[in-house]
């Protein structure tokens, strides 16, 4: 596999175009067009949250349903979830607009919105947006560039990945943006997430792929807590690469499944360290587990600790939040064969041996925790199971950003 410098124009077939509508910001795009040259197979992940958003609903209809899709429209700055069935009128007339600009099938357009809930679209904006990405779709990178910062919210950073790997002789692409900074929790979190890949691999096990990845990559992160009704990623091949079409979980497949997590991995750790306010990345990984579920259970509890969290942005070792909430977790463990390490750029640092604290320096600690970019490591010595989680630090700020997300 080699990593390369692109986003979702990086394989081949695809373009993209962005525009400002003026939705719900002012002086910045807040659209953005991913267009296939040829149709696609599509594959799908979406919310658990028992309310969903239109654009999602919309989206699993067309993903599990359609012959192909060729088009994803996504505007951010309202997200267009809770707004009953003129909602879902808003998906199907944004879709027909698209399909008639570009002569393809309304239901090979998918959806997706971003932004406050319970608003309604201004649909004159959304459809002259699309007329107005149509004749703007290019293949160069600066398109997907613009494309990953128009689907942005409270981000601070546009978030884009790619990487190629050889199949059949041919070179592979899978590439991707995404947006998510805020309302993020595991169990696919806010966050919309593109990937596309000129492959040529049947829709099963594109769709199989792409559930299967999720669950190390997308659904182990989290921010604050809150699982989105927008959450969504969506995977599109076009199978340009003219590989020979991958039919069956072989070698072929395998070297796809590493493209893509490498790019589904990549976007999720942009999301956790852009998290809203934070200002550090917050890796969690958890070894020696007597299960995989185990394992997860408890990074998953131990990134989500609010106290945690906080202990994160103050630079603090305080191992015990870390060790209370692993005993919270419902994972039964021994809290006396426990071993705590704090990773960084600035080094490595054991503080907890066998469940009590090391004579360890806390200048050390603090200068280890200062990067922007730690590591907690748990070693609970049942078993050989291991799960890596990611967040971010609890800020000042991300209360204030949220206390004002309306206005």
């Amino acid at each position: 596999m080699k990593i390369i410098d692109g986003g979702v124009t990086a394989p081949k077939g695809f373009q993209a175009a962005s525009t400002a509508a003026a939705i719900k910001y002012q002086n910045r795009k807040d659209m953005a067009m991913i267009c296939s040259e040829k149709p696609c197979k599509a594959a799908g992940t979406f919310t658990t949250n028992v309310v969903k958003a239109a654009p999602v609903k919309w989206d699993a209809e067309i993903v599990k349903n359609s012959p192909y899709v060729q088009a994803v429209v996504v505007n951010a700055g309202i997200a267009n979830a809770c707004t009953g069935e003129e909602g879902m009128g808003y998906c199907k007339e944004t879709s027909v607009k698209a399909g008639e600009l570009l002569g393809i099938p309304a239901d090979a357009v998918l959806v997706a919105s971003t932004g406050v809930i319970g608003m309604q679209l201004p649909m004159e904006r959304i459809t002259a947006g699309v007329a107005g990405m149509v004749p703007l779709l290019a293949r160069g990178r600066e398109a997907a560039k613009l494309a990953a910062e128009a689907i942005m919210t409270t981000d601070t950073v546009s978030k884009e990945a790619a990487a190629t790997v050889e199949i059949g002789g041919k070179t592979v692409t899978v590439a991707g943006m995404c947006k998510g900074s805020g309302m993020i929790h595991p169990n696919m979190c806010t966050m919309l997430s593109f990937v596309t890949t000129d492959a040529a691999i049947t829709k099963e096990l594109l769709q199989e792929a792409l559930s299967t990845d999720i669950q190390d990559t997308y659904n182990m992160i989290s921010v604050d807590g809150d699982t989105s009704t927008n959450d969504t990623v969506l995977l599109l091949a076009n199978g340009m690469a003219e590989n020979p079409e991958i039919t069956e979980k072989n070698a072929d497949y395998e070297a796809f499944l590493e493209a893509l997590h490498y790019v589904n991995v990549t976007l999720a750790k942009y999301m956790a360290g852009d998290g809203e306010g934070a200002t550090a990345l917050f890796e969690v990984k958890v070894k020696g587990a007597a299960s995989k579920a185990d394992a997860v259970t408890l990074s998953k509890s131990i990134v989500t600790s609010n106290l945690t969290k906080a202990a994160i942005y103050g630079h603090d070792a305080n191992w015990g939040r870390i060790l209370c909430a692993m005993g919270y977790s419902g994972v039964q463990f021994d809290p006396e064969k426990v071993d705590l390490f704090f990773e960084s750029a600035a080094g490595k640092i054991q503080i907890v041996k066998d469940g009590t604290a090391l004579n360890y320096s806390e200048e050390e600690a603090t200068k280890i925790l200062s990067e922007p970019a730690v590591t907690a490591v748990a070693d609970v010595k049942m078993g050989g199971a291991s799960a890596t989680a990611w967040g971010c630090d609890l800020t000042y700020d991300y209360i204030k950003i949220n206390a004002d997300y309306r206005s």
